[in-house]
């Protein structure tokens, strides 16, 4: 714990990307792995105005930009073993996978939902076959996992129907999709019925993939993988709660909860939270960390243990309103943030420190978040 603490007192603003535009906020990053032959890691800023821009990531520089048309877009990730290969969600009902290395080109592949699904989360296996999506729960239908398979034989066509869905694991928003790391068959989701699902997708039927149910009491807002072998689940929630799982508990009488905060902001001494941005695991400390922010930029790291929650850095005078997002390469120890100040902001332990902050270049925030308030009716979780 020394080490990651002693990295992060080095910790400081090194660089600044171009400005986005000042009606426009960041509110997602995405970083494509290091590989043999690539000059640089190739950063994808979510916005608000409907687009995806690539910057690169030792420079900051801006390369590109994607327009989704009229959906608003969800989410972004990099494939696991073709880097230059991007995928991004949209409330149109579709994912698309994009080549890097053609600026200005169309979708390489564009994966079609059902006519009325509207996605506001997705994810891909670690092995880079299955595509999830998760929709937003429209008047008396239920919400939907939509699965697809990525593999497009020689002659087939670019567009891509569902291999299936999953349809009654929940009955409101599916806000998350995360699959394992490493298991490209398990995968988890979260909702804003409080509920997180983990299922083994290799199963026939959903009610046989349904692994375990843990019940958040809240609105899931943010959902990942930790522990050894990856076998804990843990969420955040639009209430700004925590919760952590030990799913290596399932079927033993020991209690699978590892933590559960209802408000995570009285209980942090040392800094003052007004949200929570996400969390890491890191695997060689093997410590899950959380960040935290204000509403006038700073940013707090923590510190998770089961028992406790202990605030590590803040990280000051580099945003000045709402971030949205962040990304930690435990490679080198530096940090990406993006937020509402149209600002994505590379922040490293070893490098010269840039002196100047940006002014607020926004008022109040105007984004809406596609979620509903959470349901407060009662589940039946399915968990010990």
């Amino acid at each position: 714990m020394g080490t990651i603490e002693e990295m992060l007192s080095r910790l400081h603003m090194s660089n600044r990307s171009a400005m986005v535009d000042d009606m426009t906020y960041v509110l997602g990053i995405e970083v494509s792995k290091s590989t043999a032959g690539q000059s640089s890691q190739v950063v994808a800023a979510l916005c608000s105005n409907k687009s995806i821009r690539l910057y690169n990531r030792e420079t900051m520089n801006f390369l590109q930009e994607y327009k989704e048309g009229t959906g608003v877009i969800c989410g972004a990730r990099f494939a696991h073993k073709n880097h230059n290969l991007l995928y991004s969600a949209s409330s149109d009902g579709t994912v698309k996978s994009w080549d890097i290395r053609a600026p200005g080109a169309s979708a390489v592949q564009i994966f079609k939902g059902y006519p009325s699904n509207a996605f506001i989360s997705f994810d891909i296996s670690c092995s880079d076959l299955v595509v999830c999506a998760g929709t937003e729960k429209i008047e008396e239908e239920d919400a939907f996992l939509v699965f697809w398979d990525t593999r497009s034989p020689e002659g087939m066509p670019a567009n891509k129907d569902p291999l299936g869905v999953y349809s009654e694991s929940h009955n409101d928003d599916v806000t998350q999709i995360r699959f394992h790391p490493t298991n490209p068959s398990k995968v988890a989701s979260g909702s804003t019925d409080g509920l997180v699902n983990i299922f083994d997708i290799k199963k026939d039927t959903e009610d046989d993939a349904l692994i375990a149910t843990c019940n958040s009491d809240s609105s899931v807002s943010f959902l990942g993988w930790a522990g050894e072998d990856h076998n804990q689940i843990y969420c955040l929630t639009h209430d700004e709660g925590f919760c952590w799982w030990d799913l290596a508990q399932i079927d033993t009488e020991d209690a699978i909860t590892l933590s559960k905060i209802t408000d995570m902001r009285p209980q942090v001494q040392g800094c003052a939270i007004d949200y929570l941005i996400g969390g890491m695991y890191h695997e060689k400390e093997n410590s899950l960390f959380l960040a935290g922010g204000s509403h006038a930029g700073d940013i707090h790291i923590l510190s998770c243990k089961s028992d406790k929650v202990r605030h590590l850095k803040t990280l000051s005078c580099g945003h000045s309103s709402t971030v949205r997002s962040f990304h930690w390469n435990l490679e080198d120890g530096s940090l990406l943030t993006g937020g509402e100040d149209a600002q994505l902001l590379l922040w490293s332990p070893d490098t010269k420190e840039i002196q100047t902050k940006n002014k607020t270049l926004k008022m109040a925030s105007t984004v809406q978040q596609r979620v509903r308030v959470h349901n407060t009716k009662s589940y039946s979780p399915k968990q010990k």
